[in-house]
């Protein structure tokens, strides 16, 4: 493998670490880790809404390289716009959810003479039946999967374009999409690491853990109003 290709991939990699450090990447992330309460799955989180991006990349990626598909302006702000309907509802759904009166609560409990302090968010028309049973188990969900896939599909069309306009070769154009999606679920598994720590510090208080929450819910609903704002008016995606 000759330089310029190492070194196409290798900016593609690059890349891929910068596009996790995106605002609204990170907002969105932010808001499914405010539930969690350890490292480790706030760290899944940010991997899974990597893998997530990386196959929407492909898929589209593959439709764009090799029928030359062609994506138009106003469906590329129409995918944007949707991204920003989504922080919303991220967002609203984190507001929901501390104004429906959801509770920190840590589980003590003993296995084999051995004491497990366990925490958990119970809310209060839910609370888990089997809560006992299923605590050791790390539950992330396709939440962010399908997060990143939204947010991969809405940043393809710029994507694309520069990968056309500046890698002849398909199979090369394709590896550098692959390598690109490898920098993005590096960057976010990182990211979302490191924005687990304020909601993983204030665990064990309460009010603390609730206002961080709350501070995450709304910034993403903001974000999200702004940027709905910004693409169906300033740009003219409705006018």
């Amino acid at each position: 493998m000759d330089t310029s290709v190492l070194s196409i991939l290798g900016f593609g990699f690059v890349l891929g670490l910068k596009h996790a450090l995106d605002s609204d990447h990170l907002i969105a992330v932010s808001t499914i880790v405010s539930e969690r309460k350890s490292f480790w799955s706030s760290s899944i989180v940010g991997a899974l809404w990597g893998l997530g991006h990386t196959s929407s990349l492909l898929l589209i990626g593959l439709a764009v390289i090799a029928f030359h598909v062609h994506i138009p302006d106003r469906l590329a702000q129409g995918m944007e716009f949707s991204v920003a309907l989504m922080l919303v509802i991220l967002g609203a759904n984190v507001l929901w959810k501390i104004a429906r009166g959801g509770k920190f609560h840590v589980h003590v409990h003993r296995h084999d003479e051995h004491l497990h302090i366990h925490p958990h968010i119970h809310e209060a028309a839910k609370l888990p039946v089997h809560a006992a049973e299923n605590h050791h188990a790390t539950h992330v969900g396709k939440k962010p999967f399908l997060v990143g896939m939204v947010h991969g599909m809405a940043g393809s069309a710029a994507l694309m374009l520069v990968v056309l306009a500046t890698i002849p070769s398909r199979t090369l154009a394709l590896l550098y999409i692959g390598i690109f999606g490898v920098g993005s679920v590096g960057g976010m598994f990182l990211m979302s690491t490191l924005i687990g720590l304020p909601f993983a510090l204030t665990a064990r208080h309460e009010r603390l853990s609730h206002l961080v929450r709350l501070a995450a819910g709304a910034l993403s609903v903001s974000f999200g109003l702004f940027s709905a704002w910004q693409i169906g008016i300033v740009h003219g995606l409705f006018l």
